[in-house]
């Protein structure tokens, strides 16, 4: 029997079978196809009575590596790599999902999550309703003989929300659901929903788990049985990540533990000072005694994560104006970077929805969102004091 390795060692030493050049770290394979030994190999090969590689779109050795180790990361029996984020959502949704099925999901989801639950998938007959992250006694309610998947964010983005993955897994196998959760915000090492009853989990690994603002990625793990519809479905429609890509990422799981450690004590410390601040009306991070879930966060969270939300006093006008006053963050759309980012949703990402769809999902006028990085936390609370202050 194999021997179990810690997190942070299958993350580093779960890698392709060295080449006859014994290479210490894998390879690229930038090909799209690969060749067969004769007619029998080839026929065996699309026959899939033999696991190899075949076309880049289907498996790359570069992919691979990588899925394995995010499985190993979650606990996963398979999974699957696509180009982006999204590319994972929607693949997932649209190989488990037929024209008539109903989604439960939380209503504080990914803006692009949302727009594909209520401009694309009502094209299929697919519907979704939406529950409070903050009442999950009413989910059951929401539940119809069509539900067929329960999804979730855990935290949320970008209000910094928890809820509780115990329960959910519990709803979910009573009523016989498929339970999604993106845990993108957590990372496998932070938290593990598989653990709680998720039957797949679905990561941008455009964020943290790539961690320098490089490369686009995405990758659903879970159920080897779902796996395979979302392998069926992506290997036909070609959402799939580039090998390339997928290499960086595996190159980049290696450090996850050593960069979120350190996201997660530079984002404490950025949380602390922001709730002491005069100009700042509250401050949201699961770490925070004072977040409304503190005692889930601590429950299912190992630490707290990179992300803080919080009110800037003001409103709108204020968020602007705290924006234009930073000096060294970011202002970007990403996040999960070493580089600190900052945004202020009600008048950049999330300005198109009005005031009272941006108050459903707890995105106030004067909410702020930082991404906390790796710079050295005392020159990233100057930024921000000096952005407020003025």
């Amino acid at each position: 029997m194999k021997e179990k390795r810690n997190f942070e060692t299958e993350a580093i030493r779960t890698q392709l079978e060295r080449t006859e050049s014994l290479e210490h770290t894998s390879p690229l394979y930038l090909t799209s196809s690969f060749i067969f030994e004769d007619a029998e190999d080839m026929r065996a090969s699309f026959t899939e009575e033999k696991e190899r590689n075949i076309y880049s779109r289907f498996t790359n050795p570069n992919t691979s590596e990588f899925v394995e180790k995010v499985c190993k990361m979650e606990g996963a029996e398979a999974g699957y790599a696509f180009a982006t984020g999204m590319a994972a959502i929607f693949s997932t949704f649209a190989a488990l999902l037929e024209s008539g099925d109903h989604i439960v999901s939380a209503r504080s989801v990914f803006g692009s999550t949302h727009s594909m639950f209520t401009k694309f998938l009502p094209k299929w007959g697919i519907t979704t309703s939406y529950f409070d992250i903050n009442e999950p006694e009413t989910i059951e309610s929401f539940i119809t003989p069509k539900t067929k998947i329960l999804y979730a964010e855990s935290p949320t983005n970008p209000a910094i929300d928890i809820i509780d993955l115990e329960l959910l897994g519990d709803i979910a196998k009573k009523h016989n659901l498929i339970l999604i959760i993106d845990n993108c915000f957590a990372t496998p090492y932070l938290q593990q929903p598989i653990k709680y009853g998720a039957h797949l989990v679905i990561h941008s690994a455009t964020k943290l788990m790539d961690g320098q603002g490089r490369v686009l990625g995405g990758v659903t793990v879970g159920r080897a049985d779902l796996i395979r519809e979302i392998y069926l479905f992506a290997r036909n429609t070609g959402p799939a990540l580039s090998p390339f890509n997928a290499w960086t990422l595996s190159k980049s799981l290696e450090t996850l533990s050593v960069r979120v450690d350190r996201h997660c004590e530079n984002a404490l410390k950025v949380a602390e000072f922001l709730e002491s601040h005069a100009h700042v009306n509250w401050v949201k991070y699961p770490f925070l005694k004072s977040h409304p879930q503190y005692e889930v966060a601590k429950k299912q969270m190992k630490l707290g994560g990179n992300i803080v939300a919080f009110e800037v006093k003001g409103g709108i006008e204020a968020g602007r104006k705290f924006l234009n006053a930073i000096k060294m963050c970011s202002l970007s759309a990403n996040l999960g970077d070493t580089r600190t980012i900052v945004t202020h949703p009600a008048s950049t990402t999330h300005h198109s929805l009005g005031e009272e769809s941006r108050l459903a999902v707890n995105i106030t006028d004067g909410l702020v969102r930082v991404s906390v990085g790796l710079e050295h936390v005392d020159d990233i609370i100057q930024d921000l004091e000096q952005a407020l202050s003025i």
